[in-house]
């Protein structure tokens, strides 16, 4: 791939705001295992290399079992996934997968299990990483060997 704008050296201001996102989600109550299922599951949708590789390897530092990483793209049909996680799980590709909208079934089901304040803090992670993957897709980035 031919190299590409490098987004942080042309606009830091612009990518001082997107990590300060990140870092107010990093302050909420929302787990680390919940974000990094968010962070893998948006980005291999997406297909971004690079959020896959960075996300995967966090999981792993937050405790996360391969098995399950392994495992995320086919969630449903696998038993390591909680009902909670299952509702994060069918919100995540949803909401990536915009175009067909949200369906009423998915959000009450996370609405159901997931109180008013934790459902936001979903829905901002999945909104973030969708950014996150929109910027390492277009400008290039790629994992380090």
């Amino acid at each position: 791939m031919k190299p590409r704008i490098v987004i942080p050296n042309l606009e830091p201001e612009a990518y001082k705001v997107m990590l300060g996102f990140d870092h107010y989600l990093n302050s909420t109550g929302l787990s680390k295992k919940h974000r990094e299922l968010i962070k893998i599951r948006a980005s291999q949708i997406n297909g971004c290399a690079f959020c896959i590789d960075m996300h995967t390897k966090d999981a792993r530092k937050a405790g996360e079992t391969e098995q399950r990483i392994y495992a995320l793209n086919a969630w449903r049909d696998t038993p390591f996934f909680t009902e909670e996680e299952r509702a994060i799980l069918a919100l995540t590709e949803e909401v990536t997968l915009i175009q067909n909208h949200v369906s009423d079934k998915t959000y009450e089901a996370a609405a159901a299990i997931l109180d008013e304040h934790y459902l936001a803090q979903v829905i901002m992670a999945i909104i973030s990483i969708n950014a996150w993957n929109r910027i390492g897709i277009t400008t290039g980035m790629q994992p380090s060997l």
